[in-house]
């Protein structure tokens, strides 16, 4: 689904990602962790055609060089940014809307059917962008994601700054949704990553330290913590 081939990502003399290799196969779950600064999201970026990058990137047996950000999305890739980035003066059942724009030919998930995944938002479709909670504002970016019809979705930090109840809702959706879309998932909750992804790939210093099942996460904890940083 997503081949990834020596990816470079430079921000000024910040060589943010060095020499990546990744692949995110049809069906497949898997979790980018590291610490803050190691390249996770201008990884996903790149890959979005969002910020210069070398190296290749191969989305359904296409090279996505040259593609624009829209035409990567009407590809089918959809890109849920850390911060939601929904608009803020617009309705969520408008917000939803707008990801209909992406999907093209494709089936894509009826907008209904958000509403069916994320009932919460259901009470809310006339409410305006700024007036929603943190966990509300990721529903409806996840949820205006799937109505583009995607193939792959990748998520940065979905579980940033939620209480833990709505982390649960998030996630749940996200395990609903995993068998029929593929995702690529930034996330610093190492057990949401395992819960929800196949693989996980540890970023540090813009290069990949570790590879593993995402099952086995909890057996390197000793590992992770020198990566993530925490005890």
């Amino acid at each position: 689904m997503l081949e990834i081939t020596d990816l470079h990502v430079h921000h000024g003399t910040t060589h943010a990602v060095r020499g990546v290799d990744l692949t995110v196969g049809a069906g497949e779950s898997v979790a980018l962790l590291g610490p803050n600064g190691a390249g996770k999201t201008s990884l996903l970026r790149a890959v979005s055609g969002l910020v210069d990058h070398t190296g290749t990137v191969r989305f359904a047996g296409t090279d996505l060089a040259g593609a624009s950000p829209e035409e990567i999305a009407r590809r089918g890739l959809l890109h849920v940014p850390e911060g939601r980035r929904i608009f803020r003066d617009l309705s969520v059942h408008e917000n939803l809307l707008l990801g209909t724009t992406a999907r093209g030919r494709r089936s894509s998930t009826p907008v209904e059917a958000v509403y069916d995944l994320f009932p919460a938002l259901v009470p809310l479709r006339s409410r305006l962008g700024f007036a929603l909670s943190g966990g509300e504002q990721q529903m409806v970016a996840i949820g205006r994601a799937l109505v583009g019809g995607p193939s792959l979705v990748m998520l940065d930090e979905p579980s940033l700054g939620l209480a833990p109840v709505v982390v649960d809702l998030v996630a749940d959706a996200l395990a609903a949704i995993r068998d029929s879309v593929s995702l690529l998932v930034i996330e610093q909750n190492v057990a949401l990553a395992a819960r929800l992804c196949d693989r996980a790939l540890v970023l540090s210093g813009g290069t990949v330290v570790l590879e593993r099942p995402a099952a086995e996460l909890g057996s390197d904890a000793d590992l992770l913590a020198d990566y993530l940083g925490r005890a």
